[in-house]
Parts: C-alpha cells; sequence; structure tokens
C-alpha cells in the first residue's frame, strides 16, 4: 500500500503573518515528517472587509506570499480565502480529504485552541478528518496542557499531538500596535514582509 502524503494546515488570518507562525509551520514539519505545510489564511467576512487598521484580504495574502517564499516546503493555499468570508474548519478539512484522498492532513493550532476546541463547529468531525497537532505555551501548566490534550482525545476521538516548539509569544495584535505607534517590528516580521507593510502603509492608523 503507497505511503499517503502528509501535510500540515496552518489557518489563520496573519493580520499580519509573523515569526511566529512560521516557526510554527518548520517545527510541525520537522517533527512529524510532514511533506508539505500549506498556509491558509481565512477569508473577512463582508462586513470586516476593509476595516480600519487591518490589512485587506489581497494584502494579507501578499504577505504570506513574502514570508513563505523562501522555504520550498511552505505552500499558500486559498482554500478559505472565499467570497462570502466565513469558513468552518470541519468543511475545510472534510473538502481537503475529497480532493486528496491520498492525503493525511496536521491541522495545527495553539494551546489557547485547544482549551476552547469544544465550542468550535462541529469538533467532532474535525477530529474525523484530520490529526490535531497543538503547540505548547508557556502561560499554560503542562501537566495541565497533558490532562486537557488526553481529555480532547476521548472526547472527539480524533487523535491529537503536541507540538514541541520553542515559545515565541507573539501575536498579530501586538505588532499591529506597534506599527501604529511607531515602534520597531525588526525580527519579528520576516524582512520583505515588513518592508511591503512600510511600502504600502498598512496598520499606521
Amino acid at each position: 500500500m503507497p505511503m499517503k502524503n502528509k501535510i500540515g494546515i496552518m489557518g489563520g488570518t496573519f493580520d499580519p503573518i509573523h515569526i511566529g507562525h512560521l516557526i510554527l509551520g518548520e517545527a510541525a514539519y520537522d517533527q512529524f515528517n510532514l511533506d508539505e505545510v500549506w498556509f491558509m489564511p481565512a477569508g473577512n467576512p463582508p462586513h470586516k472587509r476593509n476595516r480600519k487598521g487591518r490589512a485587506t484580504d489581497i494584502q494579507r495574502t501578499e504577505m504570506v506570499k513574502l514570508a513563505i517564499a523562501p522555504n520550498p516546503h511552505f505552500k499558500l493555499s486559498l482554500e478559505e480565502m472565499n467570497e462570502d468570508g466565513y469558513s468552518f474548519t470541519y468543511r475545510t478539512m472534510e473538502h481537503l480529504n475529497h480532493v486528496y484522498p491520498d492525503t493525511d492532513f496536521y491541522f495545527i493550532i495553539g494551546a489557547d485552541s485547544l482549551l476552547d476546541f469544544d465550542t468550535w463547529k462541529e469538533p467532532a468531525r474535525i477530529a474525523c478528518a484530520c490529526r490535531i497537532v497543538v503547540a505548547t505555551r508557556n502561560q499554560i501548566n503542562q501537566a495541565e496542557f497533558d490532562r486537557v490534550l488526553e481529555k480532547r482525545q476521548k472526547e472527539f476521538r480524533g487523535c491529537f499531538l503536541k507540538l514541541d516548539t520553542p515559545n515565541l509569544d507573539i501575536a498579530s495584535k501586538t505588532i499591529r500596535s506597534w506599527i501604529r505607534d511607531k515602534k520597531t517590528t525588526r525580527y519579528y516580521l520576516a524582512e520583505d514582509v515588513r518592508r511591503y507593510i512600510i511600502k504600502n502603509r498598512i496598520y499606521e492608523v
């Protein structure tokens, strides 16, 4: 029986994409011997488009392209960049399984998402459609993290995997505020992304 491809999925608004996202993707690629990691920016719903102080869908997509360009096993997926802006993870993952039946998908989330995973739309269907890779964070006690991981596994009968990765507690919201306050973001963003933001004056207001 031929081996299945192993693809990691990094979802998010990426507003903007920062080095924490890239390090997370690379750590998952390395630890789970993935073939590729797909970065999947979410579309903005119509009522949230062109919000003050935020990047447009096109700008966010362009920043992801710039950030992942140097890495041959990072790819851009526009699977969730749809017209109405609403995407449910269970639908996305079930659709990917239908389109790529020869692939096992590893959906990468943070520890905070693990804690509220039971509030997601159709969590059991997500757990059925992919392996869920969870990055640890310093804010969560490791014993508590392991307990919740085991609880979610039993709850949704899925495969929940712990990702051992350096803890970089960086938030896109923080980076936006730094840019607004004219503080440096050097080394927090890929240099091409940083220049793109400056050139297009994104997040200045």
